[in-house]
């Protein structure tokens, strides 16, 4: 049995907690909020019966085993690094961490206490992505790779008018490279690895964080291009281009729903592995049965890709100029 504990009541908990209840030996014991009442509605529907609005009693509670963080992205380290010195396992929103030395800091310490840690980043493990590696060679070398992953943030309205969202605030880690980009980063790195450079050209606000913006990741064979926007909506669409044919991710890379395939003047192939509504519920099966199985191994292969990952974010802010208050925090 895995017991949980959430932190965070935003929207991602609530469908974290409804995929996470199509699961058997996964319990929900425990949630945090700074005040009781955001919270209550949450516990109610999901049969939640603890609601902590301190972290020290949520840390130290006996009957959870992990802590799953979904807090603003500039809060991920802290929380983690406080839960893994308390014993705790520990699931992390997406982004991982605001910064490289963040993430290896965290890796490091769940390594030596021996805990499993992982960044919930839902569509490296969807089915999909499964066939996608199975077909892949039947493309010949790749040459090109496009994805798009736009959305139009009601956030971005606070921002025209003058406010500062969290995600759209550099002091929280947001932006669009973070909250929305990031996906398709881990798509094209969980095929491909990692490329040897990076550049990020974005659209920034006055505040100096991305609105929108286009990564390019250059590998030795071919160019991936992954473009993300909290300022407009677009055509969500992975399309990974070889020599004998292409492949076509429908609605982007964060679902991954369905696969065409095309090759030569061949009829098209479509492919669909996925049958959940939630495919929220296909990363904590995979973390669950990590956890049960005990197996390190893999947990730790899923954190080198993390940190990848992290890197490469970190190299694509760097390349924009967009700076995180955490850039100059000196952690533990």
């Amino acid at each position: 049995m895995m017991n949980i504990a959430t932190i965070g009541t935003g929207s991602i908990v609530d469908a974290i907690l409804s995929a996470i209840n199509e699961l058997e030996d996964v319990i929900v014991t425990a949630m945090y909020s700074r005040k009781r009442e955001t919270a209550q509605e949450l516990a109610d529907k999901y049969g939640i019966s603890t609601i902590y609005t301190d972290l020290e009693s949520l840390f130290s509670d006996p009957k959870v085993d992990l802590i799953y963080i979904a807090s603003p992205n500039s809060m991920h380290f802290e929380q983690a690094y406080q839960a893994l010195q308390q014993g705790k396992h520990v699931v992390c929103e997406k982004p991982f961490t605001s910064t490289l030395k963040e993430a290896e800091t965290l890796i490091t310490l769940a390594q030596e206490k021996n805990l499993f840690l992982f960044e919930a980043i839902s569509n490296i493990h969807l089915p999909n992505i499964k066939v996608i590696k199975e077909q892949l060679p039947r493309l010949g070398p790749i040459k090109l790779i496009q994805c798009n992953y736009s959305q139009y943030s009601r956030k971005y309205n606070d921002l025209l008018a003058g406010q500062t969202p969290n995600v759209f605030n550099p002091q929280f880690s947001g932006g669009a490279l973070m909250d929305i980009n990031i996906y398709n980063l881990h798509l094209v790195m969980s095929l491909f690895g990692s490329p040897n450079t990076v550049s990020y050209t974005a659209n920034q606000h006055a505040n100096g964080i991305d609105t929108s913006g286009v990564v390019v990741l250059k590998y030795p064979e071919f160019i991936a291009a992954c473009v993300g926007a909290k300022d407009t909506n677009g055509m969500n669409n992975v399309l990974i281009q070889g020599e004998k044919g292409y492949l076509q991710v429908a609605e982007g890379a964060n679902g991954c729903r369905e696969i065409k395939l095309q090759i030569g003047k061949e009829p098209p192939e479509e492919y669909n592995a996925q049958n959940k509504a939630n495919w929220l519920y296909y990363e904590w099966e995979a973390f669950r049965d990590i956890y049960l199985a005990k197996d390190y191994k893999r947990c730790y292969e899923l954190l080198e890709h993390s940190r990848s990952v992290m890197n490469v974010l970190a190299e694509a802010r760097k390349h924009a100029g967009i700076a995180f208050a955490a850039d100059k925090c000196i952690h533990v």
